[in-house]
């Protein structure tokens, strides 16, 4: 793969940010220092808008928009469903009610409302270590993720042994990671000085820098299209949205090696494919946010309304601008392919998709000064996403350990040092999964598809069933942690993706769940009732909302669950059609963009008048 040296002028852009970085952490180090909530939450003082900005710019991920750029190139518009896997649509769950919820608890972690939920009994307590367990161990595969995919995105434009002779030692296929690590250093230092507050500005001055950069993409790939000539390069159906049973794309020609990725992806039972995402993601929405920077967003939010404005405005804020830049650099990658093959084949010849991206900033077409630009705003996204996600481990281990179980009286300064020796600690662990880790794809796929199905059964119980108690929480996820850790150990799945699994350790932690609460008295009466009062949630609460209504009898009852998985269905399809619409404008499709805007509107219409009009005040 050949490399080149960045422009003076590109270098000073980058360098201007690090710079930027590097102020934001100084200056905002004294307000963060307050106290531990100050620290993690930003005292929960930040405006709904900026929280939202924040929240949108740390989802815009380096390693992220690599794969989406892959997926985009290889499967066209049937593309906008791949992410589901993550899944992309629990911000409308979360939009719609389950932010208000969380938020209504005034908790500072995942890990705390454990408490709240469950009280503090035997079970409770198990539970809440495991949560925590879980949060570190997603927390550090996720850095690992964002680790891998800015390595090999930066080593295209700064050729490390070209520029320090001195790690010639290194072996080219560890480059990445030492970029990775030099990198990761700077996002460490403004995380750890600043807190929460230094991770939102500096996500908000990234945000500019990436919709700048977007937007100066899409209209270089729409100069360069034309649409006739690009066309006849496709498979038929590359265009479409709409599926069958198989995936049915058949790339020929200069492209036909693109077959042997789809082959090797394991989605060609598209049918089966989408069925396992949806079912996957809408049950991933319905157990709420997982114990990541997300769930921290949401609880730094000023109350429940501003919580649920938060969620909604990431969907808007991130969708059109990222898929701008997505479908832009998906065309010019294409247009191009003939001169940056030679970049993007790996060590063994294979065409490597993930390394499209940095090859198309690399191209003569993307001018000095755009170049830096956009190199700025995709490592800024890098360590967004690292300094978000760091900070959400800071938060369970030390409020969730060190405060909770040895330091009840710490003091801000020493809460303030125990937050910097874990954080470091934190990302040197993290960067030993970096190293270790195969691909971005392969670190996304356990996550997503296995790592996340232990945390679906236990975690849509406690929101929605009063008998579920602390012990049936920790069997279950326990009983879905160790599946998911032992089954891609196993030879025989080494060729099986991951979602497929799934059900396996669905069912191994829905057992744990039923097994674990029926082997232990329900929660304690007096935690329920301030639970359900507090949270207020539609499900299975008779019981206690029959007590509550005794004590209380002008406590109302939730009756919005029809309403809200209304909205839910509407809110999905809103953001569905905001991914299709930027896409088909950046490919010249008019009537489809057309058809897509519209959905835009009438679902819009739909949702201001069925959910933002009936927000609690």
């Amino acid at each position: 793969m050949t490399n080149s040296f960045l422009s003076p002028i590109d270098l000073s852009i980058i360098l201007l940010y690090l710079g930027v970085l590097i102020f934001i952490g100084f200056y905002l180090k004294r307000r963060a220092s307050r106290n531990l909530e100050s620290y993690l939450l930003g005292g929960k003082s930040i405006p709904w808008y900026m929280l939202g900005l924040s929240n949108a710019s740390g989802m815009f991920d380096i390693s992220g928009t690599i794969w989406l750029v892959a997926i985009t190139v290889i499967y066209g518009m049937k593309s906008i469903y791949i992410p589901w896997l993550w899944p992309v649509f629990n911000q409308i769950f979360l939009m719609i009610y389950l932010s208000a919820w969380l938020r209504r608890s005034e908790c500072t972690t995942g890990a705390e409302w454990i408490t709240f939920r469950f009280g503090k009994d035997r079970g409770a307590v198990t539970s809440h270590w495991i949560i925590v367990l879980f949060a570190i161990l997603v927390g550090l595969s996720m850095l690992a993720y964002g680790f891998i995919g800015m390595g090999k995105f930066i080593e295209i434009f700064l050729p490390l042994k070209a520029i320090f002779p001195f790690f010639e030692f290194v072996p080219d296929a560890y480059v990445p990671h030492v970029w990775g690590i030099i990198f990761t250093l700077f996002a460490v230092f403004y995380a750890l000085m600043g807190g929460m507050m230094s991770i939102v500005w500096a996500d908000v001055a990234q945000y500019i820098i990436m919709a700048a950069a977007g937007i100066a993409v899409a209209v270089i790939a729409m100069a360069h299209l034309d649409v006739v000539d690009f066309t006849s390069w496709l498979p038929s159906g590359w265009y479409s949205p709409g599926f069958g049973w198989t995936l049915d794309l058949e790339w020929s020609g200069k492209f036909a090696e693109f077959n042997d990725k789809i082959t090797s992806d394991g989605y060609q039972l598209f049918s089966l494919f989408f069925g396992m995402v949806l079912l996957k993601g809408v049950l991933s929405s319905i157990a709420g946010p997982a114990p990541t920077y997300d769930m921290q967003k949401i609880l730094s939010t000023r109350s429940p309304r501003e919580a649920s404005l938060m969620s909604g405005s990431v969907t808007v804020i991130l969708m059109p601008i990222r898929y701008l830049m997505i479908a832009g650099f998906a065309v010019l990658g294409l247009i191009l392919f003939d001169q940056i093959e030679s970049q993007i084949r790996n060590a063994s010849g294979a065409i490597d998709f993930e390394l499209v991206l940095p090859a198309v900033v690399n191209h003569p077409w993307i001018p000095a000064g755009l170049t830096g630009l956009i190199l700025a705003g995709l490592l800024a996204a890098f360590m967004s996403t690292f300094a978000g996600t760091l900070n959400a481990v800071q938060a369970y281990i030390v409020n969730d350990i060190y405060i909770k179980y040895f330091k009840k009286d710490a003091t801000p300064r020493q809460a303030n040092r125990a937050n910097y020796l874990v954080g470091i600690l934190v990302v040197a662990i993290s960067i030993c999964f970096g190293v270790l880790a195969e691909d971005v794809n392969s670190v996304l796929q356990w996550v997503t598809g296995a790592l996340y199905g232990s945390y679906i059964a236990a975690n849509i119980l406690k929101w929605h069933w009063w008998r579920f108690n602390g012990r049936g929480f920790a069997w279950g996820m326990a009983s879905g942690m160790v599946p998911a850790l032992v089954i891609p150990l196993i030879p025989s799945f080494d060729t099986v993706l991951p979602l497929y699994y799934f059900p396996i350790i669905l069912l191994f932690s829905v057992i744990g769940c039923v097994c674990g609460t029926y082997t232990a008295p329900a929660t304690e009466m007096e935690v329920l009732k301030k639970f359900y009062t507090k949270t207020r949630p539609w499900g299975w609460w008779r019981p206690v909302h029959e007590q509550v209504v005794a004590e209380n009898p002008g406590f109302r009852k939730n009756t919005s669950a029809l309403r809200d998985l209304t909205n839910v269905s509407v809110g999905i399809l809103w953001q569905t059609a905001l991914v299709a619409a930027p896409i088909y404008l950046v490919l010249k499709q008019h009537w489809a963009f057309a058809a897509a805007a519209m959905v835009v509107g009438v679902t819009t219409i739909v949702l201001k008048k069925n959910w933002y009009d009936k927000l609690e005040n």
